[in-house]
């Protein structure tokens, strides 16, 4: 039987703009994988698979919604309604066909389109990213708002780590210049993008 209590307790209480120190990423999910059973190993990798962006095709989400585990499910479903209203909102803001690249699969009810359309709404790329890497941070805390000493709570753990991690990797300066990077690449594709830093 899995120690959830000594595994949870064992772990940082992160936030959104907190540091690594001695350990990275990959050390807290070993350290994680080392006291867990096969299964709640199993689930953790299929978290993590769906965290890698080239894995997120139709079979995935199918397998996700599916899938016996209710952070899984929920998780993924609100995943694919964010990059669905994302996928929307470019469409329109860059005259593509309406339905293009949006995963056809049913979205369910979604509370938080309004503010994606507010997210959406910003100039600053970078801003914009932060925001939705907000949102979804908001949502995991209500995923797991009762999962105390669970598997839930682990994946929960996992998840904000992950998005800890990309920031970490991504400073404010570096990340500003690679999306500015990632504007001009796509402005010979697109028309109507622009990126507005701060000053």
């Amino acid at each position: 039987m899995n120690n959830y209590e000594y595994i949870i307790a064992s772990l940082p209480a992160i936030s959104t703009d907190w540091k690594f120190t001695d350990k990275t990423p990959e050390d807290y999910l070993a350290e994680i994988k080392s006291q867990c059973s096969n299964a709640d190993c199993e689930v953790i990798d299929f978290l993590r698979d769906g965290l890698a962006d080239e894995n997120l095709d139709r079979d995935f989400y199918l397998r996700a919604f599916a899938h016996k585990n209710r952070f899984i499910r929920e998780y993924f479903l609100f995943d694919m309604n964010v990059r669905n209203a994302k996928v929307r909102y470019l469409n329109t803001a860059l005259s593509r066909e309406k339905g293009k690249d949006v995963m056809d699969l049913p979205e369910g009810e979604f509370e938080q389109a309004q503010a994606l359309e507010t997210i959406f709404a910003g100039n600053d790329i970078l801003a914009r990213e932060r925001a939705l890497d907000d949102l979804m941070w908001d949502r995991i805390s209500e995923l797991t708002i009762f999962n105390y000493f669970d598997i839930n709570a682990i994946l929960g753990f996992i998840a904000k780590l992950h998005i800890v991690a990309r920031w970490y990797k991504l400073d404010e300066r570096t990340g500003r210049e690679r999306f500015r990077k990632l504007v001009d690449e796509v402005r010979g594709t697109f028309k109507g993008v622009s990126y507005s830093p701060e000053a």
